[in-house]
C-alpha cells in the first residue's frame, strides 16, 4: 500500500488506511434529484467514494446542490475542458479526476492545481491505455506498461512543478495482464496512492472476472489503495463486486460471508436453490458471520468447521451445525428457515 495518504472528504486513501471502494453514477449529473438518489443508493450498498461525470458547466454547478443531499465524498470526472475542473472544485467536489493527456496546455493544468491547492482537494491522474500521448506511443511502440508508467509520471512531474503533491494515480487498461504489469511498475516508481481498476471490463459476468483477477492479484501483492470495478451494469453491482473482492482477500469485514460446495453425485438435497436462498437472505445482514451450505456429510460440518453456522445435506433432510457441532436434523423444506432461526437464537442468547 502507498506510503503517502490523501483525504477525500474525510475518507483516507493510502498510508495504511483500509482499501476503499468507489463507483460512478450513470445519471445526468445536472439532474440533481436523480444523481443524489443514486449516490445515496451507492452509499447504502457500501460505496465509500462516488464519482460524477462532469461533461458541461450544468453538471459542474450541480455538485453544490447534490452535496447538500448526500454524505459520501464526491469526485468530479473531467475530460478535455479544464474549466469544468475549476468549476467543480469551486462547487465543492472533494476530489478531481483528470486525464492530463487530454486536458490541453500546461497552463490549463496549472489552473486546476491552483484551485485544488487553495481548497485542499486531491487530484487523481487517470491514465488510460486508449488516451496515451502520441510521442509516448511512438517512443514505446504502442500501449505498454512502460508507456503507461511514463505518461503517469510525466503528469506527476507536471503537477509537482506547479507545487501540487496531493495526488492519486491510476494506469488502467482493458487488458488484465497489461493492467497488472503497469501497476506493478507504478508501485515501484512512486509512493502516491494508487487507484486500481480494469477499465472497460465488460458486462457483469466477464467484467467481474476480469476485475477480480486484475484488482485481486494486485491487492494480494500489497499494491493498491482504492478500487473501482468497471461494469456495463448498474453501479450498485460494481460496489457489490468491489466489496466481495476485498472480503475474499480479508481486506474488509462487512456483513455475512457465504461458503458453499459444488454439487456432485453425493448431493441428496436440492442444493443450488437452497444456497441461493441463503445468499439472498444474508444480503441484508450486517453481522460479520460465515455461513456454510454443504451438500453432504463429506463436505459437511467437518470441512466447514470454520463457519459460524451451516447446513449439511442428507437423504431428503439435512443437519444444522454451529462451529462444526451438529445442532439438529431438519427436513429439507425447512432447512433455510431453521438455519436463520438458529442464527437468531444464537445472538439472542448473548
Amino acid at each position: 500500500m502507498a506510503k503517502k495518504q490523501l483525504s477525500v472528504g474525510g475518507v483516507l486513501i493510502g498510508g495504511g488506511a483500509p482499501v476503499t471502494v468507489q463507483s460512478m453514477t450513470n445519471t445526468k449529473t445536472s439532474d440533481v434529484a436523480a444523481t443524489a438518489a443514486q449516490t445515496r443508493r451507492l452509499a447504502a450498498a457500501g460505496c465509500d467514494i462516488v464519482r460524477f461525470a462532469v461533461p458541461d458547466m450544468a453538471a459542474a454547478h450541480a455538485i453544490e446542490a447534490i452535496k447538500k443531499e448526500v454524505s459520501v465524498p464526491i469526485v468530479a470526472d473531467i475530460h478535455f475542458d479544464y474549466r469544468l475542473a475549476v468549476a467543480a472544485a469551486e462547487a465543492g467536489a472533494d476530489k478531481i479526476r483528470i486525464n492530463p493527456g487530454n486536458i490541453g496546455a500546461e497552463e490549463n493544468v496549472r489552473a486546476v492545481t491552483d484551485i485544488c491547492r487553495q481548497k485542499g482537494i486531491p487530484i487523481r491522474i487517470g491514465v488510460n491505455g486508449g488516451s496515451l500521448e502520441r510521442d509516448i506511443l511512438a517512443r514505446f511502440g504502442g500501449v505498454t506498461p512502460e508507456a503507461l508508467l511514463e505518461s503517469a509520471m510525466r503528469h506527476v512531474r507536471l503537477l509537482n512543478r506547479f507545487d501540487f503533491d496531493d495526488i492519486c494515480i491510476s494506469v488502467k487498461s482493458s487488458e488484465v495482464a497489461l493492467t497488472i504489469d503497469s501497476y506493478r511498475l507504478l508501485s515501484q516508481a512512486t509512493d502516491y496512492p494508487l487507484h486500481l481498476g480494469v477499465t472497460e471490463a465488460g458486462t457483469e459476468y466477464m467484467g467481474i472476472i476480469k476485475s477480480s483477477v486484475g484488482i485481486g492479484a494486485l491487492l494480494a501483492e500489497g499494491i493498491g489503495d482504492t478500487i473501482r470495478v468497471s461494469l456495463t451494469a448498474l453501479p450498485e453491482r460494481e460496489v457489490k463486486a468491489g466489496i466481495a473482492i476485498l472480503k475474499a482477500l480479508g481486506l474488509r469485514e462487512s456483513g455475512a460471508d457465504l461458503i458453499s460446495c459444488p454439487t456432485c453425485g453425493r448431493t441428496k438435497i436440492d442444493l443450488i436453490p437452497i444456497a441461493e436462498e441463503v445468499e439472498k437472505r444474508l444480503a441484508g445482514m450486517d453481522r460479520p458471520i460465515t455461513v456454510a451450505v454443504m451438500g453432504c456429510a463429506v463436505n459437511g460440518p467437518g470441512e466447514a468447521r470454520r463457519a459460524d453456522f451451516g447446513i449439511a445435506g442428507g437423504d431428503g433432510e439435512g443437519v444444522l451445525f454451529r462451529r462444526g457441532e451438529i445442532v439438529r436434523k431438519v427436513p429439507m423444506a425447512a432447512l433455510v428457515d431453521e438455519l436463520f432461526k438458529l442464527i437468531g437464537e444464537s445472538y439472542s442468547e448473548k
